[in-house]
């Protein structure tokens, strides 16, 4: 029953379920290098957060310049073939840093560069691969498939980090990157796998699209343009644990790399149960909801901050992740579900960057706070300001939002 009706219902498209497997693999790959680049750069290559926040932000910068542009280019071109462009492109930026730091002639300037050059990637895949969900299952699963992609990506997270960081511990930080290069591969050959007859693809636009179209269209739904303003707070200041935890288990508990990377397992253990528990709540999605969990969000990071052990650290880290999770795939689901079609990939490219955009500006300033005022304060004050954005963010727009749900209902009956 829940594999045609209940939460597993969108497995009942084949090419989810190869799309799926394939992005399995993949998000190990990704976790494993996101583990091993902030090592290298804390450790191997004896850094501070200043310079990690450099290197996260220069990943996040593309996402910033480019999402818009990658959202036209979903409501225009075939996702898939895209898909395929995004995925080649990653996986040789992945494999190039690889072999640069097995042969052990990394710098932090090459960081820097295949850094922005896998975010530039990552920036013109991510709203193609947002709209392209909507193609692999149609609108009635959309919201059921955004969920069961974000449970995929957090078991990823829960393999990923633990996988990287014993590799760490045997073999340095080499073959993680080496990892990644490979798991792109997989996606590739599931694209080619999938078939163009399964999937339920929109009608090409007849004028060229233009991303102003977007802009008034969010302009005119408070609802989403709430959700936007609360989703930037939330991943700008509160969703950096790569950071946080890199930082935590270094310099405040000085732990070894297993023990980092075990801490993105353990992160993932709360967003995980989000996925999962998000997969049950099509319906309970709203703004009003996803605008609370993310006051909640706020107030567990600034609990995390001051966690006096390790093992406290670690045990409180899932709660975060839950909430965090809940927050981003309920606000993901919805922009998705309630925005026109033909509009969807620029929505989605808007909506992205701001969900990733604000991050170039966000981690070099997280990187230096946590320098100049410490790590914990650092933390306490991005949970603050997630928090903040939340709740001001309702009271500025409470009187439009309650506007437009009336009118809603009036169109409805």
């Amino acid at each position: 029953m829940s594999w045609q009706t209940g939460s597993l219902r969108s497995f009942r498209h084949r090419n989810f379920q190869i799309f799926f497997a394939a992005n399995f693999i993949s998000n190990i790959g990704t976790w494993a290098q996101r583990v091993a680049q902030d090592w290298l750069v804390v450790t191997d290559l004896h850094k501070g957060g200043s310079e990690l926040g450099i290197v996260t932000g220069l990943q996040f910068l593309p996402s910033l310049l480019f999402s818009l542009y990658s959202g036209v280019l979903a409501d225009r071109f075939n996702k898939r073939k895209l898909l395929l462009i995004t995925n080649l492109g990653g996986g040789l930026t992945a494999l190039i840093l690889g072999l640069l730091v097995i042969s052990k002639r990394v710098t932090l300037t090459e960081v820097c560069v295949l850094a922005f050059a896998l975010g530039l990637f990552s920036a013109l895949d991510a709203p193609v691969r947002q709209s392209f969900t909507s193609e692999v299952v149609g609108k009635s699963d959309v919201a059921n498939a955004i969920s069961l992609n974000s449970a995929n990506f957090n078991a990823g997270r829960l393999i990923g980090p633990g996988v990287s960081g014993l590799l760490i511990k045997a073999f340095h930080t080499g073959p993680s990157f080496i990892l990644n290069a490979l798991s792109y591969l997989v996606v590739l050959f599931g694209l080619i796998f999938m078939k163009d007859k399964y999937l339920q693809l929109s009608e090409p636009p007849k004028i060229k699209p233009k991303v102003i179209e977007a802009l008034r269209y969010v302009r005119s739904r408070p609802d989403i343009l709430a959700l936007m303003s609360t989703v930037f707070f939330a991943a700008t200041f509160g969703l950096n644990f790569q950071i946080f935890n890199a930082l935590v288990a270094t310099k405040i508990f000085h732990k070894d790399a297993g023990s980092y990377g075990i801490l993105g397992s353990i992160l993932a253990i709360g967003s995980l149960s989000a996925a999962i528990i998000s997969a049950k709540l099509d319906k309970r999605r709203r703004p009003k909801f996803i605008m609370l969990s993310a006051a909640i969000f706020g107030v567990t990071l600034f609990a995390v901050s001051f966690m006096p052990t390790y093992a406290s650290y670690a045990a409180f880290l899932p709660i975060c992740g839950l909430v965090a999770l809940t927050t981003m795939i309920s606000a993901n689901s919805y922009v998705q579900v309630t925005t026109d079609p033909a509009l969807r990939g620029r929505v989605m490219g808007l909506y992205l960057l701001i969900f990733l955009g604000g991050t170039p500006i966000g981690s070099p300033l997280i990187g230096w706070l946590s320098d100049a005022i410490g790590i914990r304060h650092t933390v306490a004050l991005c949970g603050v300001l997630t928090s903040v954005g939340a709740v001001a963010t309702y009271f500025l727009l409470r009187e439009r939002l309650v506007a437009f749900n009336q009118n809603q209902k009036r169109n409805a009956s």
